[in-house]
């Protein structure tokens, strides 16, 4: 039924405004009574000249029949439409940390949806964060994320308070994006005392106040180890994200990628990646103490007249990769290349990676892929081969859209 003017017959209408006989825009309630208490479906096609369409469900059980008024959707709400997919997407507004920007533009780029808000990250006199969410009334209502880095322990406090202060400017919902969870690998305890700071930030981000959607949800790739997901209390949903397919689709476009073998440097990079990779042959190294030193040794697999990719979830030093390169020219790789989705290096330590220079895997390493997920490597190694950076900016724009 369409709504008129005038009630229509045997229909009496009552509103909370003045006038029963217009349907202004403040009301969003309203009764009607009728004589065989019947189910009306009532649609609004004009609203005060308005074209869109306000629609309502009048289920009769009792005189009067209480009506609740729908208005239409807000189109800022509902995001734009994916020209791929045909499905609407979700409008995000996008915060970011200062050393994100770049990861965050490329973030933008890859959605008419996402839309990159600021955030002003001065400091007092005494050093202590100074900071101001701009706009904070505009995101009222909107989904919400922040792109986060945890490079140092100099930086977490700053973030941590824009983290917690998100949430709570009635955002429809949350999301941290936090590429590199930094203390990962700190998340044993071998003897009584060791402290396992990978469980003390879980239970520190697991804090983060519920917006109005419920809980945040936070993306982190590639996690050092998987059991990590249970340091985190209910209020937070942890969605872990890969980096592994960007080197599948980086693996697909080489010239010998009939050619591939791919390594693991250990049982624990075998385990945490083996099915991703499951359909090239497969090498895996070990790591043996003999007398003082560590060393690595061929388990299993066959490197000879192969491109073999290394693969882990980070770097450090880069000890065990280089050594696992040794080992892998020993027994006859023809290349050698390495992927991890963390490139921390800390010290320069991306330096002691030196390019094969043509094939000669004894002395470098034909590709080293890294993604975006730590800036301050990303600046010190682009362009210097053999670095390549594989960008995360795809993934966490789908990742958002969840």
């Amino acid at each position: 039924m369409s709504a008129t003017p005038a009630p229509p017959p045997n229909l009496s209408l009552s509103s909370s405004s003045k006038n029963p006989h217009k349907f202004p825009a403040s009301v969003s309630s309203f009764f009607f009574t009728t004589k065989n208490k019947s189910l009306i479906r009532c649609e609004l096609k004009s609203f005060e000249h308005n074209s869109s369409k306000w629609t309502v469900d009048c289920v009769s059980g009792s005189d009067p029949i209480h009506i609740i008024l729908k208005p239409p959707a807000n189109p800022l709400a509902m995001g734009s439409i994916d020209s791929s997919s045909g499905r609407s997407s979700k409008k995000v507004c996008l915060f970011y940390c200062a050393e994100m920007k770049a990861l965050a533009e490329r973030i933008a780029a890859e959605s008419d949806a996402i839309e990159l808000r600021s955030i002003s990250w001065r400091t007092f006199e005494d050093g202590f964060p100074n900071l101001f969410i701009s706009n904070a009334h505009g995101i009222r209502g909107q989904h919400v994320a922040f792109l986060g880095s945890f490079s140092s322990p100099g930086v977490i406090f700053e973030q941590l308070s824009v983290i917690y202060a998100l949430p709570k400017l009635f955002v429809s919902s949350f999301t941290l994006v936090l590429p590199f969870f930094p203390t990962g690998t700190s998340e044993r305890m071998e003897e009584e005392g060791d402290v396992a700071t990978a469980f003390t930030l879980a239970r520190i981000l697991s804090n983060i106040p519920i917006s109005r959607g419920g809980p945040t949800s936070l993306v982190i790739f590639d996690i050092h180890a998987l059991q990590e997901r249970f340091y985190f209390g209910d209020n937070i949903l942890p969605c872990f994200e890969s980096g592994i397919p960007m080197l599948l689709n980086r693996l697909q476009r080489l010239p010998d990628s009939d050619n591939i073998s791919i390594a693991f440097p250990d049982d624990g990079a075998w385990k945490r990646f083996h099915k991703q990779l499951q359909h090239f042959p497969t090498i895996v190294c070990a790591k043996v103490r003999e007398g003082d030193q560590r060393i690595v040794r061929l388990k299993e697999g066959d490197p000879k007249g192969r491109h073999v990719v290394i693969v882990d979830d980070l770097v450090q030093s880069g000890g065990t990769l280089i050594e696992c390169q040794k080992v892998l020219a020993k027994h006859g790789a023809t290349k050698i290349s390495a992927y991890v989705t963390h490139g921390i290096f800390p010290n320069r330590s991306w330096e002691r990676f030196q390019h094969d220079n043509g094939g000669n895997p004894d002395n470098g390493m034909t590709y080293f892929w890294i993604t975006d997920s730590c800036p301050q490597t990303v600046q010190a190694v682009k362009n210097k081969a053999p670095f390549e950076i594989l960008s995360l900016a795809a993934a966490i724009a789908s990742s958002l859209q969840i």
